[in-house]
């Protein structure tokens, strides 16, 4: 008898299907998670609060604290989820790459690779907006032979 795997949802998402951004109910429901999932990042990281709310597309720091006081009830952005689903995939590739010390320092220790010149990749990734933090997270996954 053969059995099939079924990859399990998680909040309501089937692992085969991204969720649709462009769906205002959808962002709303994944905006809460996605705001507490950002600011332990972040804070694993050791981030500043400039560097956080660079990250996150320039925020309002008055906007941050809002957002990390009481995430429910909000409703992000296309461009905020994408670049808070970018941040946790690098966590991710870094975590998979890296042991746990290195993983959450990697972010922001000076880089001699071609991509980074000496900076570290949050540097890059500010100075890049989404598109570098895209390369960053590109590279990750190729290190940890993703795709």
């Amino acid at each position: 008898m053969s059995t099939a795997l079924i990859a399990p949802n998680v909040a309501g998402y089937p692992f085969d299907q991204a969720p649709d951004l462009t769906n205002a109910v959808e962002r709303e429901h994944l905006s809460a998670s996605a705001i507490k999932v950002f600011v332990n990042i972040a804070a694993k990281w050791g981030l500043s609060e400039a560097q956080a709310r660079g990250l996150l597309g320039g925020l309002a720091s008055s906007t941050y604290h809002a957002w990390k006081t009481e995430p429910r009830g909000k409703k992000l952005d296309q461009d905020t989820l994408m670049r808070i689903s970018l941040v946790i995939g690098i966590y991710k590739a870094l975590n998979i790459y890296f042991s746990k010390p290195w993983a959450d320092r990697w972010v922001v220790l000076g880089n001699r690779g071609p991509m980074f010149a000496g900076q570290a990749p949050v540097d890059y990734m500010l100075r890049h907006g989404q598109p570098g933090m895209l390369q960053v997270r590109s590279m990750l996954d190729t290190w940890r032979g993703g795709r």
